[in-house]
């Protein structure tokens, strides 16, 4: 969120059937996983019903987020890929 002293910081916690580990992630929190089984299930819960046109995204790569991902090649969608880095993004548009 705008103005957090932890602003543009990530957190990497892994998840499997074995460990039985969940996640909460804050409303207004930006989140990304990365699968490394052959198929996985995700499962949300969320705060409010899905609006698309409220939907924003930065892009996974971003060098200034500078997030280790586990793998150097990931599948991304089309839709993913097109988000941008999170300086690029409006301040209106960020959650405060």
């Amino acid at each position: 969120r705008g103005g957090s002293s932890t602003f543009g910081r990530w957190v990497g916690v892994r998840l499997s059937q074995e460990n039985k580990r969940q996640m909460y992630i804050p409303q207004g929190f930006a989140h990304g996983f990365c699968v490394l089984s052959k198929t996985a299930d995700v499962i949300y819960k969320c705060t409010d019903l899905y609006a698309p046109d409220d939907e924003y995204g930065v892009i996974w790569s971003d060098p200034a987020v500078g997030i280790t991902w586990p793998v150097k090649t990931p599948i991304v969608s089309e839709k993913d890929s097109l988000n941008p880095q999170l300086g690029k993004i409006a301040k209106a548009f960020l959650p405060l």
